[in-house]
């Protein structure tokens, strides 16, 4: 049954992390099913057919007939777009010029290589910091507080 599972994220186009969330369970159950670690629980096996009412459900459970119910067509199906699809929409057209000050405006800068060595670096300069106190925490959920004496000098 899982390589029935996948075959439906397959024909769904979606990932298995969207198909978890569509069904309304956890995706380590997905995950699992798809690993085979473990097999389908009949929960998951009939949110499956509740949420994706043409997918037939003999096919489901036995493997026998289509995965599609008898008149529906699998190209009816809306086919979500990612980074790797083929069907990927292109950005044909440049981006219009911006309505938002010009201050605004993402600058394009010319990547340059500069020769650094042997120029001195300067340290970061911070203010003094100082420990004011020390808190310790115990696994019986007690705590002791430290606080320093100032140095004399």
């Amino acid at each position: 049954m899982k390589d029935r599972i996948k075959q439906i994220i397959d024909g769904e186009n979606i990932p298995p992390a969207k198909f978890a969330d569509r069904l309304q369970i956890n995706r380590a159950v997905i995950s699992h099913i798809l690993n085979g670690r473990n097999n389908p629980s009949l929960d998951v096996v009939s949110k499956i057919l509740s949420e994706m009412k043409h997918i037939n459900p003999e096919w489901l459970i036995n493997g026998v007939g289509d995965m599609y119910k008898e008149g529906f067509v699998a190209e009816s199906l809306p086919q979500e777009n990612d980074l790797f699809s083929k069907n990927a929409t292109k950005l044909d057209n440049p981006p219009e010029k911006s309505k938002y000050a010009p201050e605004n405006e993402l600058n394009t800068s010319v990547n340059r290589q500069e020769n650094s060595e042997n120029e001195p670096i300067a340290p970061i300069i911070r203010a003094d910091k100082k420990i004011t106190q020390i808190i310790i925490y115990y696994n019986d959920n007690t705590f002791e507080c430290f606080t320093p004496h100032p140095v004399k000098g």
